[in-house]
C-alpha cells in the first residue's frame, strides 16, 4: 500500500488530531514515564513527529493507532536514554479513573481505591502496564494493542492475562477488570 493522501492541510490535521487524541496520548506517555511534565514534552514531541511524517502515513491503521505506536515508541526512547537513568521520578499520579461516588466519604474511598489501583497498574513491568493501560484505560481492542505495539495478538492475550495475575497478586481485595 502507498502513502495516503492527507485529506486537508497539514496544519488542520494535526489540530484535529491533538484535539481529539491529545490528552490520551499525554496519559500513555504518563503511563511509561509517571511523571507529568516529562510525559507533556513527550506527547508535545509526539505530535511534533505526527506533523513532520505525515506524509509518510500509509493508511494502513488508524491516526490514533499510529498515534500511540508513536508515543510508546517515544516513551521507550527516553526511558533508555541518559536523562531519565539520572532523573528521580517524584511527581503524583494522575487520576485515571474516575470514582462513581456520591458523597464526600464515598468519593474519598473510591479515590483512595483508584490511586492504589493506579500504583499497582504503574508499577507492573512496561510489557505489562502497556497492555492493561492501552486495554482498560484506552479501550482499544485486541487487534489494534496487537498493530500499535507491533506483536502477535496471542501475545498480547497472554501479556493481558499475565498482567491480570500480576495485579491480583498485588491487588489482594481483587482487581475489578472485565467485571471479575
Amino acid at each position: 500500500m502507498g502513502i495516503k493522501q492527507v485529506p486537508y492541510p497539514r496544519g488542520q490535521l494535526l489540530e484535529e488530531v491533538m484535539n481529539q487524541y491529545g490528552n490520551d496520548v499525554l496519559y500513555l506517555a504518563f503511563s511509561y514515564v509517571k511523571n507529568y511534565e516529562m510525559a507533556e514534552d513527550l506527547a508535545q514531541d509526539v505530535f511534533i513527529r505526527f506533523y513532520e511524517k505525515i506524509d509518510t502515513f500509509r493508511g494502513e491503521a488508524s491516526y490514533r493507532t499510529w498515534l500511540y505506536r508513536i508515543t510508546v515508541n517515544r516513551c521507550k526512547d527516553y526511558l533508555r536514554s541518559w536523562n531519565y537513568n539520572k532523573t528521580f521520578l517524584n511527581d503524583k499520579i494522575v487520576d485515571f479513573v474516575k470514582g462513581n461516588a456520591s458523597s464526600p466519604e464515598q468519593i474519598v474511598v473510591s479515590n483512595d481505591e483508584n490511586e492504589e489501583l493506579t500504583m499497582h497498574v504503574l508499577s507492573l513491568p512496561v510489557k505489562y502496564r502497556e497492555v492493561i493501560y492501552l486495554y482498560y484505560f484506552q479501550e482499544m481492542s485486541l487487534q489494534e494493542l496487537s498493530d500499535c505495539l507491533i506483536i502477535n495478538i496471542s501475545t498480547v492475550k497472554t501479556r493481558l492475562t499475565r498482567a491480570k495475575e500480576l495485579l491480583r497478586e498485588k491487588y489482594p481485595e481483587g482487581v475489578l477488570l472485565d467485571g471479575e
